[in-house]
C-alpha cells in the first residue's frame, strides 16, 4: 500500500480546517475574537491611526485569523485602498423619492448635508427604476460596489445579497431598524417608545379600548410600533391589532361600526411608505358616518402621507427624517474609514393633533 504524500502547508499560513472549502471571512474572525469586523479589518491591515486597539485584542484577532488560515483577498485589498470618495444611496421602492412631499424626501435632505459636511459625493442606484429589491436578478446590489459604501432605504431589502455585502466587508447601512442579516449596522427611530406616548396620551383622554391598523408583514417599524402599543395598553386597557395585505380593501365601513358596538374608542393606524392603514382608516370612518373625535378618536403613529395632509392634524408623532439621514452618514463615513460606529435610536416628537378626545360619554361619568 502505497501512501499518499501529505500536503505541506504554505509558509506564513496556518492550514484551513479540515473539510473546509471556502476562503474564510474577516466576519467569522471577528466572530472567533469576539469583536467587530471593523476592528478586524484595522488589526490586520496594521493601522496604528484611527481608534485605539489594545494589544490583547490585536493578538486575539491574530490568533482567530491563524486558526481559520485566514489570509487577506489582494483585489478586496486594492480596493479598499481605491476611496474615491463616494457613498451610495439605493432605495427598495419602487419610484425613487424625487417629490418633496414623499416621505423619504427629509431623509434624504440629511444624507445630502451630511455628506457634503464630510467632503463626499452621493451616487444614486436606480434599483428602483426595475421595480425595487430583487428585480435586476440575484446580484442587483452588486454595482453598489462602485461606492465606499452605500446606504439602503426601505422596507423590505433582499436579506440575502445585503448578507453578501456585509460578509464581505462592504460598508452597508440601512436607514431604518433591521435585525438581519447578522452584523449589518442600521440607524432608526424610537418608535417602540413613540407609539407607547400616543397610546399613553389616547389612555390619559379616558380610553381603554383600541385597535391598532397595520399592514401584514414583519418589517420592523411595523413590530416596533405593534410594541409600543401593546406596551400603552399593558395597564390601563385592552387593544386589539387587525392586520391587512390591503387596508382599502379589508377595512370596511362595517367592520369599524362593529368595533365600536364592542366598546372601541380609538383607531390607531401606523404610517407606511404607502400611506395604506392611514388612508384606509380616514375613509372608512367617513363612510361610516363617524365624526372624530366626537364618536371616536383617531391616531397615527407617523406623520400623514401629502395627499392626506388636507383636514384636522393627526395626533401621533413626527418621524426625524432629516436627522436620521444625516446620522445614516455619519455611521458610513465611519465604517469606510475602518472606524467603530454605533448610533443611538432617534426620537420622535410627539404631535398632541386634533383627532382625539374624550370617548363617546366621558362627560357624563
Amino acid at each position: 500500500m502505497v501512501e499518499e504524500p501529505r500536503k505541506r502547508a504554505r509558509p506564513g499560513r496556518s492550514p484551513a480546517p479540515a473539510g473546509r472549502t471556502a476562503r474564510p471571512r474577516q466576519a467569522e474572525v471577528a466572530r472567533l475574537a469576539g469583536v467587530s469586523q471593523a476592528t478586524v479589518s484595522l488589526v490586520l491591515a496594521d493601522k496604528r491611526q484611527g481608534p485605539a486597539i489594545s494589544e490583547e485584542t490585536r493578538r486575539k484577532v491574530l490568533e482567530a485569523a491563524r486558526s481559520l488560515g485566514y489570509v487577506p483577498d489582494p483585489a478586496a485589498r486594492r480596493l479598499a485602498a481605491a476611496r474615491n470618495n463616494l457613498l451610495g444611496v439605493f432605495s427598495f421602492t419602487a419610484t425613487f423619492p424625487t417629490d418633496v412631499q414623499h416621505s423619504y424626501y427629509p431623509f434624504l435632505v440629511g444624507v445630502e448635508r451630511e455628506a457634503a459636511e464630510r467632503g463626499y459625493d452621493l451616487v444614486l442606484f436606480t434599483g428602483s427604476s426595475t421595480g425595487g429589491a430583487g428585480a435586476a436578478g440575484p446580484d442587483a446590489l452588486s454595482r453598489v460596489r462602485l461606492a465606499d459604501g452605500c446606504l439602503f432605504l426601505g422596507r423590505h431589502a433582499p436579506v440575502e445579497e445585503l448578507g453578501r455585502l456585509v460578509v464581505d466587508g462592504f460598508p452597508v447601512v440601512h436607514l431604518g431598524r433591521r435585525d438581519e442579516p447578522a452584523g449589518l449596522h442600521w440607524v432608526g427611530a424610537d418608535y417602540v417608545s413613540a407609539a407607547r406616548e400616543v397610546v399613553g396620551h389616547l389612555a390619559g383622554l379616558g380610553h381603554r379600548r383600541m385597535v391598532l391598523i397595520r399592514e401584514d408583514d414583519e418589517a420592523p417599524a411595523s413590530t416596533d410600533r405593534e410594541r409600543g402599543f401593546a406596551e400603552g395598553l399593558e395597564a390601563v386597557g385592552h387593544g386589539s391589532v387587525f392586520r391587512s395585505a390591503d387596508p382599502e380593501r379589508d377595512l370596511t365601513p362595517e367592520r369599524l361600526r362593529r368595533w365600536l358596538a364592542d366598546g372601541v374608542t380609538a383607531f390607531v393606524a401606523e404610517e407606511t411608505d404607502t400611506g395604506a392603514a392611514w388612508r384606509a382608516l380616514r375613509r372608512a370612518a367617513a363612510d361610516a358616518g363617524i365624526e372624530c373625535p366626537r364618536d371616536a378618536s383617531l391616531a397615527l403613529l407617523g406623520s400623514p402621507p401629502a395627499d392626506l395632509a388636507d383636514g384636522p392634524e393627526p395626533t401621533g408623532f413626527d418621524i426625524p427624517r432629516t436627522r436620521l439621514g444625516a446620522a445614516a452618514v455619519r455611521m458610513l463615513a465611519a465604517l469606510v474609514a475602518g472606524e467603530e460606529a454605533t448610533e443611538p435610536l432617534v426620537a420622535c416628537t410627539f404631535r398632541p393633533g386634533a383627532t382625539s378626545g374624550p370617548p363617546p360619554g366621558a362627560e357624563d361619568h
